[in-house]
Parts: structure tokens; sequence; C-alpha cells
């Protein structure tokens, strides 16, 4: 064999060898592919593993008095894994599975057992690891789903996997839901408290561990998340929920009277500047009516006639007129439009009447007359006032108010003065509108409406709010006094007067303006707002009260419309505020005697008589009043193996005594024990048989 013979061999010895190493390599990767495809990619998935987020629990919304506003309660989707390690052996399974399936079928009643076998069987066919039985599972139900056959036994190895969700719920329902708001990932900050303060409410997130198995289905490995969630913090709300109970029922009925399309009330705290009730309704069928939007803070319409409080204010401040200066009223004439009041002319009256009777002539007057000349210096107040601005509230939505002055494009030197000073040109909220009025109220000084006192976490405040002070002093007292005055005459002499109360003086001002129909102008479909905003008492102002009525039908004058739940909200409340009782006596009763109590253990009984403001010195078997205001008490002691005196005492603490002296207690009749039938001192034994009569 010569040299190139041998090197020729070798070349294709070396070729095949790589030939059959390749066919050796394709047949392994059919093999792998096909024939053992199937559990090499169940192995992928099982071995495949990521950490998911774990929502937190929410932080609760609480109201001023303590009720749950809005709290996250536990809701669980409930699945199975088929081949969990407690009942991988088909033994287990078999003996159990009719007997879950019975169980399930009676306890959720959604289909029959012979259905849930047949489902749970074809499962375990499938090699199923995270089956679904049911979703929105409670965890009162989850307890008695976890005693369930196979489920029993173990957390871990009786198949049952319990996913955790977070479901968020208002215990009032639809109580100021539209304050307390909800949390939506497509709007920017959520909306109401919710969205406001979700950095504080929504916690921190947890981590779990989710295997994917056959199908791409994602498991949790563990039944508790690996890094627990946070809870959120609590937010204290200044609502009272018995206030908004009735803000909103008053609202409701008033809107349902007058077929109006919406309205809105709020209820604020004078001295504090608290949000106490906040109601808005909009008619979404004939006769009903759901808070859809929230007029009071975002509704920007022209205030209308309330807003004459504000000129007025300024033509006192810079001495232009007086309260007894002299004006006439029924119309008056400016170019291009003759102002008009509505009930005609009452004649030439002082400017106190003319704000009683809500003359929209005489102000306009007044105001066109005194400002003419230097149109900015009335705008100037307006501005120094604020009203300009946002109240910048605790809650996202607040409009921004519209008011106009000489520099704006949209300024007719010979109308919009006139036309301002009588609530029209402008936007203004009812929420803003109450907070000058409340200013009023408070002697002048002017706080930004708050929604939120308090921020807690695990019982503990991390944060506290009190009122931001807009202004300390938006008129001079004297100003303000007569401010005062003219409001109270509203009620006294004025359009109120029908709305005023024989027990209480209260304070405000009528509001009737004609509303523009979007691009159309007030012409095209003739709408009306009818508002009423004051305070009471007006002697002591300790709340402040707006309520807004859009579009009312029939009757729309603001002392019919929007005056009945004005007064009927300021009623309840001054009947149920004893503080506001400033000028009645006080009735003494003569007895001295507190209520009865049962004999036994005195802490519950100090407990109840400390709510009532009596305090407890010592004790004692009889209720007498000491001459130090207290309530005397005997602590009850029992000595071991003697028979306590259980006369006196209710059942309760009777057989918790006798029990734990090991007698066996027969009980006849029911109220107090009056009759033993082992005398007290005596000795006694367990296992000893009782009879006590109760009367």
């Amino acid at each position: 064999m010569n040299i190139r013979q041998n090197i020729l061999l070798r070349v294709y010895l070396s070729f095949g060898l790589i030939v059959l190493f390749a066919v050796a390599v394709l047949i392994r990767l059919g093999d792998v592919q096909f024939v053992e495809g199937q559990k090499w990619r169940a192995m992928a998935d099982s071995l495949s593993t990521k950490y998911v987020s774990v929502e937190a629990a929410r932080g609760n919304i609480y109201s001023v008095d303590g009720s749950l506003l809005a709290t996250s309660i536990p809701e669980y989707e409930l699945r199975m894994d088929t081949y969990a390690g407690g009942i991988a052996d088909d033994k287990v399974f078999n003996a159990k599975v009719d007997s879950l399936s019975l169980a399930l079928s009676g306890f959720f009643k959604d289909k029959s057992a012979k259905a849930y076998s047949r489902y749970l069987r074809s499962a375990r066919q499938d090699r199923q690891r995270y089956l679904l039985i049911k979703r929105k599972v409670d965890y009162q139900e989850l307890k008695v789903i976890r005693t369930f056959p196979l489920y029993n036994i173990g957390k871990y190895t009786g198949g049952l996997i319990a996913v955790q969700q977070n479901k968020r719920i208002k215990p009032f329902k639809f109580l100021a839901a539209r304050t307390i708001g909800y949390k939506n990932e497509n709007v920017a900050n959520g909306v109401g408290l919710e969205g406001a303060y979700g950095e504080y409410i929504n916690g921190e997130s947890g981590k779990r561990l989710m295997q994917r198995i056959a199908g791409g289905v994602w498991m949790p490995i563990n039944d508790e998340a690996e890094v627990a969630p946070t809870e959120g913090a609590d937010i204290i709300s200044t609502i009272d929920i018995n206030m908004q109970d009735l803000a909103q029922s008053a609202l409701e009925k008033q809107l349902i009277a007058s077929d109006a399309h919406h309205g809105a009330v709020v209820l604020m705290e004078v001295k504090t500047g608290e949000i106490r009730a906040i109601a808005n309704y909009t008619k979404v069928a004939p006769g009903k009516y759901k808070e859809t939007f929230n007029y009071a803070i975002a509704g920007n319409q022209d205030p209308g006639s309330t807003f004459k409080v504000a000129s007025y204010m300024a033509l006192l401040e810079d001495n232009m007129v007086d309260t007894n200066s002299m004006i006439g009223t029924g119309s008056y004439q400016i170019p291009g439009k003759l102002i008009k009041d509505s009930h005609g002319s009452i004649g030439v009256v002082t400017v106190k009447r003319a704000f009683e009777e809500s003359s929209n002539a005489a102000i306009a007057q007044m105001v066109n007359t005194h400002y003419r000349n230097d149109q900015a210096k009335f705008t100037d107040h307006l501005y120094d006032w604020h009203l300009n601005e946002k109240l910048v509230l605790q809650i996202p939505g607040e409009a921004q108010p519209v008011v106009k002055n000489p520099k704006n494009t949209s300024w007719n030197k010979n109308m919009t003065l006139a036309q301002m000073a009588y609530g029209y040109e402008m936007q203004l909220t009812p929420l803003k509108m109450l907070s000058f009025y409340n200013a009023i109220a408070n002697n002048g000084r002017y706080v930004a409406p708050i929604f939120v006192k308090e921020i807690r976490k695990l019982g503990n405040p991390i944060k506290q709010f009190q009122a931001r002070v807009i202004n300390e002093q938006i008129a001079s007292p004297k100003t303000i006094k007569k401010m005062q005055a003219l409001l109270e005459g509203v009620f006294t002499n004025g359009t109120g007067k029908s709305l005023a109360s024989k027990f209480y003086p209260i304070a405000g001002k009528t509001g009737t303006a004609q509303v523009a129909d979007g691009n159309r102008g007030y012409k095209a479909n003739r709408q009306y707002q009818s508002s009423f905003c004051g305070y009471f008492p007006a002697d002591n102002p300790k709340y402040s009260l707006i309520v807004v009525i859009n579009d009312p039908k029939g009757v729309y004058y603001a002392a019919l419309v929007a005056g009945p739940p004005f007064r009927e909200i300021a009623d309840r409340i001054y009947a149920s505020d004893a503080q506001m009782y400033n000028k009645m006596s006080s009735h003494l009763v003569g007895n001295t005697v507190n209520p009865e109590a049962k004999l036994g253990p005195s802490k519950p009984v100090k407990r109840v008589y400390g709510a009532f403001g009596i305090k407890a010195l010592y004790a004692a078997k009889t209720a007498k009043l000491d001459t130090n205001n207290g309530v005397a008490y005997e602590e009850f002691n029992t000595v071991k193996g003697l028979m306590p005196d259980i006369k006196g005492m209710g059942l309760k603490d009777a057989l918790f005594l006798t029990g734990n002296a090991g007698l066996k207690t027969k009980v006849k009749g029911s109220g107090r024990v009056v009759a033993q039938s082992i005398a007290a001192g005596s000795r006694i034994g367990r296992g000893l048989a009782l009879i006590i009569e109760l009367q």
C-alpha cells in the first residue's frame, strides 16, 4: 500500500466515524424530542420558579365617631393539587374522593355529588396540580372546607390550596361612598380618600414563590408567602356617620320631590374646618339617584345670590355703603341688559332690607355705581379672599375656581361688574362657597376644609392634620359683625323667614341662579340652581351648611327647594347635640339611688357606671351614692372548698363560680338567683349536685 492509499483510507475512516457520530446525535435528539419529550417538558416546568408580588391588606378608613367606613377582608380562591403528598396513593384518594364530593356538593349546592366526583377523578387522571374548586370563598367558609375528607389530612398534604386575595368592602355601602372613593389603576391618584392616601393605606406588598407546572400554570409552592406583606395604615376621617346618613337622606328626598337632575350637601364644623358630611346625588332613572360625581368639590357653576355676601362685604369694607343706607329695588339698567328682581320691586329700602329680600337690582346698582371707575378694586377683594384659588383639598378632583378681573379678555366693562355682583360670570364650587360663609361664621378666620384628622399605624398616630388657615382675618371685625347681622336678618325678616326655627337662630342666604346650558347659553333650555348656604346656631356657630339642588322641575326658588333639606339637617343635628343647648337650664333628678346592679364581679359594673360619669370608689352590695358622688362596691371573693353566696347574681356569673367549684348545677327559672340548695359557707366537694332558682 502506497502512501497515497494509506492517507485516503485514514480520511475515509475519519469521515465515516464523523457521519456515524452525527447519526447517533440525530437519533438521540429525536428520542429526547419525541419519545421522552413529555417527561423532559414536565421536568422543565417543575424546575421553573419565580417570585410574585402578594398584595397587602389595605388599611381601614374610619369615621370621626369610630365607625368603619372601608376595610379589607380576606377572600380565597380554592384550588386542589390532585397529586399532593398526602393523597398521592390511589387508595387514599379513591377511598375519600366520593365523600369529599358529597361534602362539596352539600356545601356549595352548585352541582351534584356525582358531578363533583367525575370532575375530581378526571383531574386526577390528567394529573392536574392546580385544579380550580371555587372562587370567592370567605374565611369562615374556608374553615369549614378544611374539615372535609382529603382536605383534613394536612395543611400541605391534603391537596387543598387556598390563594388569599383581599376584597375591599364598605360596611355602610353607599354612605359617603364618593368621599371614601376607591383604588383604580386607570385613574391617576385614584378617587377620594382611597386614592389620596394610597401611599399609607396600600401597605407593603409581600413575595410568594410560585412554581410553573404542566400546562404553563403557576401555583404557589407554600401556603404562606415567603415574604409576608405589611398591612396599610388606617385613616381617621372627619365624617360623622350619623350626620352623613342624615345629609344623604334629606338630599335624596328633596331631589325626588323636585325631580331635579342632581344635588349636593356639605356640612362643615366652623372652628375646625372638618367636613362632617358630604353628599352628592345624580339622577340615573326616574326617582332614582346615585353618587356618580362629586359636585361639591368639582361642580363649578355660577353661584347666584349666595355670592352676594362677598359683594356686600366688599362694599361695607370699603365704607361705600352701610346697612342703613337707602337703595332702590325692582330693576337696574346697564348697557345691553335690564337687571330685574324676580319678585318685583319693594321700593326704596335700606341696604339691610335689600340683602334680606335678595334684590339683584340693588346689589348690581351699588357695585356698579361705586366701583365703575375702578373695577379692579372690587375684584381685588375677591382675589385677596382667595376666591380665585383652589382650597387645596386632601382629596383629588377639586375644580379650579373662575373669578374674572378687568385684565381678562372676556371682561366687559359695561356688564361684567354688575353681573358679578349677584353671582354670575364666575364659576365656584359649593364647597368653595361654603368655606367663605364658614369664615364669616368663624369671625373672619378663613380655614380650608379637611377630610382626614389622623393616620394611624397599629393603633398609634403617625400623622395628624389640622385645618390650614387661608386668611387669619378676611375683613375687619366691624364688617364681619355687620355681615353676620345681615345673614341672620334673612331668617328673621327675609327670604328665609319661613325656615326660621323658634328653638335656635340660623344665619344664611338663599340663592336662585339660572344655569347656562353649555355653549347654548341661558335661553336655550331654562334651568335653575337653588342654593341655601348658612350656619347655626347663629349666636354661637358650630356648623356651616350648604344645600345645592340643580335643575328642579316646577318650583325652583331656593327657599322652597334647597331650604327644606337645610332646615331638616340643621334641626336634627341641633336636637342631637346637647352642647348647643347653651341657653337651656339644667334639671337635676332628685333620686340618689343608681339602677340596681346584679351581684358579681365589680369590673363590668364599674365600666357601665363609668360610662355614665359615675365614679367607682370601693365595693358594696348596695348601689347608694356616697357623699363624694361615687358608687360604693364590695369586691366579691370566694373561699376554696366553701359554698359561695350566689344570691342576687345573674346566671352567667353564678354558673362560672359553681362550675369552677366542680358542682353539678341544675337551673330553674330565669332572672337572678333567689335560692340555692346548698347554703352559703357550707363545705363542698367536686361532683356535688346543686339546684339554683332564678326569678
